[in-house]
């Protein structure tokens, strides 16, 4: 009987606890409800992607398998960039102009005292050939004219360094997604000839930029003329009529006469007194010149950072994918490993471009030494060979390596970093 009653008590209070946890029992079974309807879900989904072949995609993330499966799917997910747009054409113009001008500026010093030697600067020929040459040959400059002087023709510089890196990356940009549209595609060739492309368009807009940063590196005098005095002085030089040689050493004063007319009237026609041709003075040396410089840097660069993102050194060389990373593009490498390869192109380039560079230099300052005789490729390397010899064509290579390692390392990296920063 007591439990009977005890039964029956008990029996009673259950509508009151009812009553009590109805809200809470209806939670319950609600959140119970939702967990098998997500597990016969994400079961269903499972079978799904194993008969497609692709891997499942955890949905609560609980493990640490289900956060990779995870960011793989976000990876799917992130658009492939159309790099012929408009927005990424600019985002790219931005970083390259930007990659330009932190290179120029660290290697500055070093980029003046190149071209002093390059053009056989009579003040400077003799510190040329040693490392302490270079050293005495800033202290030179540091002395006479102070810091200002090492950075004399910068302003120039960055106002041709800008556009002039800005269209090449931007260019190279382009090249290489039409000539490698796809990963497999990717040859050396390829690269070499989207690098190629990509120097020769940068170069052909803003040549005129880097004659006269040369012209104003190339002056040493005290008073430091302005970039508008040498504006005008280029355009108003001309190359003096040349005496036919028969003439000179005729004794006949009619037909020396007629020689002078006869030269006089082909400089004439074949080389405008003054004029904007002035400004591209040695632009079919740079071509040239260009052509193996950008590109030997571009896929030697491009071919260093597949070695690195190998198997092999992948580990210690690259960094994590960034969230807003473009869905084909490569992971990014590591500062020390950016740099490296950055500036093993650099130096690559430099030594099978260099003897071009020589010859461009000294037809650029042709108009500010001598007889103003504007000089052609055959003539520039013939008076440099006579000068010096076959080393003459060599002539700054060691600073040239000073100065090109670090700039191309630092171009490619400020590039590869502001690329990350802009999402592109």
């Amino acid at each position: 009987m007591p439990s009977a009653l005890t039964n029956d008590a008990a029996i009673a209070e259950i509508p009151t606890q009812r009553d009590g946890g109805a809200d809470r029992l209806v939670s319950k079974m609600d959140g119970v409800i939702r967990k098998a309807t997500t597990a016969i879900t994400t079961a269903t989904d499972t079978d799904k992607e194993k008969e497609s072949g692709t891997r499942p995609i955890a949905r609560d993330g609980s493990s640490v398998v289900g956060a990779e499966m995870a960011v793989a799917g976000q990876e799917k997910q992130r658009p492939k960039p159309n790099k012929h747009s408009m927005d990424y054409m600019v985002r790219s113009f931005v970083a390259g102009g930007l990659a330009g001008c932190a290179a120029k500026t660290t290697v500055a010093p070093l980029d003046r005292v190149k071209i002093l030697f390059q053009t056989s600067n009579p003040q400077f020929a003799k510190y040329t050939g040693s490392w302490a040459g270079l050293f005495r040959a800033l202290g030179d400059i540091y002395s006479h004219h102070g810091v200002t002087g090492l950075f004399r023709g910068h302003s120039a510089t960055l106002l041709k360094i800008y556009p002039y890196a800005a269209i090449k990356f931007v260019a190279y940009e382009q090249y290489r997604a039409a000539l490698i549209p796809a990963r497999h595609q990717e040859t050396w060739f390829r690269r070499f000839s989207a690098g190629a492309l990509a120097g020769v368009t940068s170069v052909f807009f803003t040549y005129p930029l880097e004659v006269i940063r040369v012209r104003l590196a190339f002056e040493t005098g005290a008073r430091s003329p302005s970039l508008l005095d040498i504006c005008r002085k280029i355009y108003h030089e001309h190359p003096l009529p040349k005496t036919a040689p028969a003439a000179l050493h005729s004794g006949s004063s009619v037909v020396r006469g007629v020689a002078g007319v006869a030269t006089t009237t082909t400089a004439h026609t074949v080389a405008p007194r003054s004029g904007i041709v002035n400004f591209y003075r040695g632009f079919s040396t740079t071509m040239l010149g260009m052509v193996p410089y950008a590109g030997m840097g571009f896929m030697t660069h491009d071919s260093i950072g597949d070695v690195f993102r190998s198997s092999l050194l992948q580990k210690h060389a690259t960094l994590p994918q960034p969230a807003n990373a473009p869905a084909d593009k490569a992971a990014p490498l590591r500062a020390w490993a950016e740099l490296t390869a950055g500036g093993i192109s650099g130096a690559v380039s430099q030594t099978i471009s260099y003897p071009l560079e020589v010859i461009r230099r000294r037809m650029q300052v042709a108009g500010a030494v001598g007889d103003g005789h504007r000089l052609r490729i055959a003539e520039a390397a013939g008076m440099i060979f006579r000068e010096r010899g076959f080393r003459g064509f060599f002539v700054g290579l060691t600073i040239g390596y000073a100065k090109i390692i670090p700039m191309s390392a630092v171009s490619f990296y400020t590039y590869e970093r502001s690329k990350t920063i802009l999402g592109i």
